[in-house]
């Protein structure tokens, strides 16, 4: 990797959301928050919408959706806070968003997520966690490409976790057929594939002036991202009560805070390929403190190994319609 030096801003693990984006004009800009009706994503597309941007809800429950943007628009007083029907894991699902989607797309944020979930596939016979973390993510944003490239200078910021630091991707059997199903695992590999999906998208798409990042938005006990924790076996010690290992542990607004750092704050225009925490780029990762980057997640000889297995796989797949 060439060497670069550090971001950082005046913003930390404290800042809410609303402070990333106090003077900032968003107007005439379009965003994209998947899973924002419930989160950190409802904070996110809150503070977009504040600074005067179109926000699309890409959510599973639309019902949820059209309540979440209601309550945005009381809050920020603007309407234009759209619900668009979204599911990560359904292939029919991505292509129906995409094929609806029109015009320029100048803010994606890459925010939905399932974590150690009980062993599930998709009808491709996908592990749920892989498929929707990543490679929903990886279809939806591939093909909003061109919409992105029409914006000029768009941005895509996509939403990892300091889980990553746990394990590579398994290349070999990601989708845990040759060995039995481990939760935590599973997740590690995806939230390692979020990262090395920013940073091959980055080196791809410099030339179109679209913007890739990665973030660790740190611990948030308020969603329901843990809602599997309580069944799954043997969660790391970082997910303990009590425990926190260097993880920052926030509400919503402060979690929220650093995706809408990169989605819309000028201190990192141009800013592409890197790995956010707590508001600034994140240092390497050090066994024994649950913060930083891991060197397997900004490996571009795995980025682009990835991004070829993850073709590779869309296009063997069976369709599967709804």
């Amino acid at each position: 990797m060439t060497e670069h030096a550090r971001v950082t801003t005046p913003f930390g693990a404290r800042t809410t959301a609303a402070e990333v984006v106090a003077g900032v004009d968003l107007t005439g800009r379009r965003a994209v928050v998947t899973g924002g009706s419930s989160g950190i994503g409802v904070e996110t597309a809150r503070a977009l919408a504040a600074a005067g941007a179109e926000v699309t809800l890409a959510v599973r429950d639309t019902a949820a959706g059209a309540r979440t943007a209601d309550g945005i628009t009381a809050t920020t007083g603007n309407e234009r806070v759209l619900t668009a029907p979204l599911d990560l894991s359904d292939r029919a699902s991505i292509a129906a968003f995409v094929a609806a989607w029109e015009g320029p797309l100048h803010i994606l944020v890459d925010n939905a997520g399932v974590m150690a979930s009980p062993e599930t596939r998709t009808p491709e016979g996908w592990e749920l966690q892989f498929a929707t973390n990543h490679l929903g993510h990886f279809a939806l944003t591939t093909g909003l490409h061109p919409a992105l490239r029409a914006a000029g200078d768009a941005r895509v910021v996509v939403v990892g976790s300091v889980g990553h630091v746990n394990g590579d991707v398994l290349f070999d059997d990601v989708n845990f057929e040759h060995r039995p199903y481990d939760a935590w695992a599973a997740y590690s590999q995806s939230k390692t594939a979020n990262v090395l999906f920013a940073v091959e998208a980055a080196a791809r798409w410099a030339g179109d002036g679209i913007s890739v990042n990665a973030l660790n938005p740190g611990r948030i006990a308020e969603t329901n991202l843990a809602r599997h924790i309580a069944s799954a076996l043997d969660a790391p010690a970082s997910f303990e009560p009590g425990r926190s290992d260097g993880v920052s542990v926030k509400n919503v607004e402060q979690g929220a805070a650093t995706s809408v750092l990169l989605a819309a704050s000028p201190l990192v225009a141009g800013v592409t390929g890197r790995y956010f925490e707590d508001c600034a780029e994140a240092a390497p990762y050090r066994p024994g403190l649950r913060r930083g980057v891991a060197a397997h997640a900004l490996d571009p000889r795995s980025a682009a190994r990835l991004w070829r297995l993850s073709l590779d796989m869309l296009a063997a797949a069976p369709a599967i319609t709804s």
